[in-house]
């Protein structure tokens, strides 16, 4: 059976929960200061060695609330209706630039540009305001994954990922390549959880028989064919899927799709983020380090999430195929979704970025990452052509000497 019953089911709970359910999660402080819980102190910063947010007074240490926990976003997903959304995804409002902070220390107020930073110091009484409730912009994330890895052992992975493929780099790479350049970057994920019901049609083939023709081709040659006789069957699967913690990129700049000028696609290949253990957002966490504006909307990235759970869905059924030898082919595939939980999570990364100093504007920017929560690594290095080229002709040349001999040891043999 296709699940007809289940399908219009999910589809009848989608509707009849269509509206969004919108979950706070903005700081109960007043905008302005950001203090330690001890001391109340405001010159606070996150320590990678203590892997905590550390107070410049008291020496007090501490982090955030898991965010999961904080604002209920661990409740059990096969329980989602309809489309639930933390407050840090709402919809980017552009013209929202400068923001007025008020020290709530001595009263005076302090404007930023909320696209390139997120505190300030008070001009009076040099005290460190940040912002604490969100702003429609996309500054300000439900939560932060704090950085884990160092900068010298992200350094180290850099240092060996361009090791590895310097026998083939531009000579100019080699050159200029210094991984001390490096830069601890937060990046705008949206994470998502769903609850849906999967339907998979096709058809699948299972041999029968297998044999082999020959027939003679032009005068004295001759071919041999093989031929498979199969059995067709119409294949069917139906089930509910649960997706927990699904990330997909929230800012155009690193879209894998436009590569045109960057390869920007390296920031996928080094997930996974453990993003159940981000927690509750604190501007502190991301002093010392630049973050990106998250500017995708949840309706700009939907699609994307939709093709991701089909692929899920492929993923879950393909472990109850294998008696189709000859593999199946989805023909109507698709989810009903009966609900959905979307969260705005900052996910740290060690970027190293190299553009070829001679190729001057317009030369593609080539990136290394280092994902700074479990170290997976993952670049581009500009590659040398005339190398590769002449690699690519002395291999050809040592495959055609050791065919030549073998060929005249046959000779000398038959």
């Amino acid at each position: 059976m296709l699940g007809d019953e289940a399908v219009a089911g999910a589809a009848q709970a989608a509707r009849k929960h269509s509206s969004n359910r919108i979950i706070d999660t903005s700081s109960s402080g007043t905008d302005g200061l950001n203090k330690c819980p001890r001391c109340g102190g405001t010159d606070i910063q996150y320590s990678l060695t203590a892997k905590a947010l550390v107070c410049a007074y008291c020496r007090h240490s501490w982090n955030e609330e898991n965010a999961e926990q904080a604002f209920g976003l661990d409740s059990s997903i096969a329980e989602l209706r309809g489309h639930t959304m933390a407050s840090g995804t709402a919809d980017i409002q552009e013209d929202l630039t400068t923001m007025t902070l008020k020290c709530q220390g001595c009263g005076a107020e302090v404007v930023i540009n909320v696209e390139q930073q997120l505190q300030a110091r008070c001009h009076w009484c040099r005290q460190t305001l940040s912002i604490n409730s969100q702003i429609p912009n996309g500054a300000v994330p439900d939560a932060v994954l704090p950085f884990h890895l160092t900068r010298e052992e992200a350094i180290e992975r850099i240092d060996a990922f361009a090791g590895k493929r310097k026998a083939f780099a531009h000579a100019r790479f080699k050159e200029e390549f210094v991984p001390d350049n490096v830069m601890g970057v937060y990046i705008p994920y949206m994470v998502v959880d769903g609850n849906m019901h999967a339907v998979l049609q096709g058809t699948g083939e299972v041999t029968t028989r297998q044999y082999t023709v020959r027939r003679r081709v032009g005068k004295d040659n001759y071919v041999t064919e093989t031929y498979y006789d199969a059995d067709v069957y119409s294949v069917q699967r139906a089930f509910d899927l649960l997706v927990d913690d699904l990330t997909v990129e929230s800012a155009q700049r690193f879209d894998a799709k436009d590569n045109k000028q960057a390869t920007n696609n390296i920031l996928n290949a080094v997930q996974p983020y453990d993003t159940e253990k981000a927690v509750a957002y604190n501007s502190n966490y991301l002093k010392n380090f630049t973050s990106e504006r998250r500017d995708l909307n949840v309706r700009d990235v939907d699609d994307e999430v939709e093709d991701r759970f089909l692929a899920i869905a492929r993923a879950k059924a393909s472990p109850t195929i294998g008696r189709y030898d000859r593999g199946v082919r989805w023909e109507q595939e698709g989810v009903a979704v009966r609900g959905t939980r979307w969260v705005s999570v900052y996910v740290p990364v060690w970027l190293y970025s190299y553009a070829d100093s001679a190729k001057g504007e317009g030369s593609l920017v080539h990136y290394i990452a280092v994902n700074a929560r479990n170290g997976n690594t993952m670049g581009s290095v500009p590659v040398s052509h005339p190398k590769i080229f002449a690699v690519a002709c002395a291999a050809g040349s040592v495959a055609a000497v050791i065919g030549a001999v073998v060929g005249f040891g046959w000779f000398l043999m038959g």
